[in-house]
């Protein structure tokens, strides 16, 4: 029975992946749950699967839970976030925290030496080269929660990573991918929360309507298969069947199919190397009259084309993208600025940074801190 610890559990993949382990009871016990402040949603699963530990991020509402759970350890802040991804007994650690919180419990984990399922894309973005040296340092298995990259892995399972021509990346194209650029100033936030095929938190929903999650997805593309940015794809795929897809210097194109549903990246994360039976049905392909493929338009989604850029040009730039983008995106949310403007202010904020190396996690945090307060008044 594998030990389990969930950052961020009452989230859409944290509590899809306690589906996972409702389905797989016998083969999974939750050893440490922690949340940002829901603690009604984090009360019920922890008197659903019994962890250990629990860690809530507002410490407020850690000091209120423990109230409510007195028979288990209730712990707040980022302290408590670490202790949930440090957890002694643990095997496997979801780390599945949005934004740059999640960097250093992710980083917790891997120096107490545990394999991390990783659907905290921006660990990866803000600290690629620091959490993939430190995860080969300590021999911990980095895989990828997320279905594009999901997909990615399976695809390259077994074979030779000199034999890879393309990764090519998969997107939605989010609720506006053909709306004019007249349409797309008269966004509103309504609008971008709703995405057309997944029900996910307010941040990763806008990203997801300005391609910024597929850029941010093409960064930790970089970092978990070590290909060179112009090995790297993306294309609108409206349908979400084909999840990503590897092209091989033969010719041959793998492609990883199912259902839009984050249940198999997230079970076979979890499950991996063996494959056991999903609460999924599988696709029925006599219903598959189309699957459509074109290139975004990076005239219109020009979050995209920074990311790439921020690819390009190493250092602490994507670093700073990312945090930046975290701030604007919010700024958006509280309609303090318009959709467009988010690209905008990021594209001017990126040309005014000085690119650093990140050598340690105080760079990168003083990098994401920079960024913020940049963004909060740009």
């Amino acid at each position: 029975m594998k030990k389990i610890a969930i950052l961020g559990s009452t989230g859409s993949i944290g509590t899809t992946t306690l589906q996972v382990v409702r389905h797989l009871k016998d083969a999974f016990r939750i050893t440490a749950l922690a949340a940002h402040s829901n603690i009604d949603l984090l009360e019920q699963q922890a008197n659903e699967f019994s962890p250990e530990l629990i860690a809530v991020y507002d410490k407020a509402k850690a000091s209120e839970l423990q109230k409510r759970l007195p028979h288990i350890s209730v712990l707040g802040g980022l302290e408590g976030l670490n202790a949930v991804a440090s957890h002694h007994e643990t095997q496997q650690v979801v780390s599945a925290i949005s934004g740059t919180l999640g960097l250093t419990p992710t980083i917790s984990a891997i120096q107490a030496g545990k394999d991390v399922a990783l659907a905290n894309k921006e660990a990866l973005v803000s600290g690629g080269a620091l959490v993939m040296a430190l995860a080969k340092e300590k021999g911990c298995q980095l895989l990828p929660v997320d279905s594009e990259h999901s997909a990615l892995f399976q695809c390259l399972n077994g074979e030779n990573p000199s034999t890879i021509n393309r990764l090519i990346l998969t997107a939605s194209g989010g609720p506006f991918r053909d709306w004019d650029l007249d349409r797309l100033k008269q966004i509103k936030v309504e609008e971008a929360l709703k995405h057309p095929n997944f029900s996910m938190g307010a941040k990763i929903t806008i990203d997801s309507s300005t391609l910024m999650n597929k850029g941010l997805e093409v960064i930790e593309a970089y970092w978990l298969f070590g290909v060179q940015p112009e090995k790297i794809e993306v294309l609108v795929h409206p349908q979400q069947i084909v999840h990503s897809m590897v092209e091989f210097k033969d010719g041959a194109i793998m492609a990883q199919m199912g259902e839009p549903s984050m249940i198999v990246p997230i079970q076979y994360a979890l499950t991996y190397p063996n494959r056991i039976d999903s609460p999924l049905h599988p696709i029925d392909l006599k219903k598959l009259r189309l699957l459509e493929f074109t290139a975004p338009n990076y005239d219109s989604f020009r979050c995209l084309k920074l990311a790439f850029e921020a690819l390009r040009h190493g250092g602490s730039l994507a670093c700073y993208m990312n945090a930046a983008n975290e701030v604007l995106v919010h700024r958006f949310l509280k309609r303090q600025i318009g959709w467009m403007e988010i690209s905008q202010k990021l594209e001017h904020l990126m040309l005014g940074h000085t690119t650093q190396t990140l050598r340690s996690l105080d760079d990168v945090l003083h990098i994401d801190a920079e960024a913020r307060q940049h963004a909060s008044y740009a």
